[in-house]
């Protein structure tokens, strides 16, 4: 399975496996990973799983739908590599990837 670390503000990290075909906010939820409120569920409703992902991983992941474009601008301090989690697919090609997590969501 796929590693994902995920970074909290503090500094702390955490890497996990996660399967094929869940999102990384799915992997953070199952794992109690702090600082992933996933609100909606996973909907693309809200944007409590914001995350910023590291730039040598951005340009690996799908583009983003216009959708959660709209999600983020009400994310908490969304910068220019912020993704919400719930969109971001896991699969082996994602191995290694690592998220930090904003000091607060939306």
């Amino acid at each position: 399975m796929p590693k994902i670390t995920y970074i909290e503000n503090n500094g702390n990290s955490q890497t996990i496996e996660v399967a094929n075909g869940l999102s990384v906010m799915e992997g953070a939820v199952q794992n109690n990973i702090a600082g992933i409120d996933a609100d909606c569920g996973g909907g693309m409703a809200c944007a409590t799983c914001h995350v910023y992902v590291k730039e040598e991983w951005f340009d690996k992941l799908p583009k983003k739908e216009d959708g959660e474009e709209d999600m983020l601008d009400m994310a908490f301090e969304p910068k220019k590599n912020s993704r919400l989690s719930c969109q971001v697919l896991v699969s082996n090609e994602l191995n290694g990837l690592v998220v930090n997590i904003p000091s607060k969501q939306g």
